[in-house]
């Protein structure tokens, strides 16, 4: 009933900069929170950003003042900017929403199907 698709993951140098994309499409009558999570090989799933509906953000100590999420809710799209890249930020990065479904009202949290971010140089 809802797709999440993420874009703009690749290869990076150190200290490069990324942002990633996450556009949620289907019978949506509204999305409340919105964040992306990273996993890295034989580790587990991490919290990387989340955003409110109304705009209120969180980051874990590891990424804040290098990571900015930002949506935009007309086009139920999150973003990540990712800047001053290390190679420990390599992981999948996954999106997700808690979205309202138009047809029942009741909330999901539904996942994208991640990309790939790879800084190496």
């Amino acid at each position: 009933q809802v797709q999440l698709v993420e874009s703009g993951g690749g290869l990076v140098q150190p200290g490069g900069s990324l942002r990633l994309s996450c556009a949620a499409s289907g019978s949506i009558f509204s999305i409340n929170a919105m964040g992306w999570y990273r996993q890295a090989p034989g580790k587990k799933r991490e919290l990387v950003a989340t955003i409110t509906s109304g705009g209120s953000t969180n980051y874990p100590d590891s990424v804040k003042g290098r990571f900015t999420i930002s949506r935009d809710n007309a086009k139920n799209t999150v973003y990540l900017q990712m800047n001053s890249l290390k190679p420990e930020d390599t992981a999948v990065y996954y999106c997700n929403a808690a979205v309202v479904l138009a047809t029942t009202r009741y909330e999901y949290v539904y996942w994208g199907q991640g990309t790939q971010v790879t800084v190496s140089s």
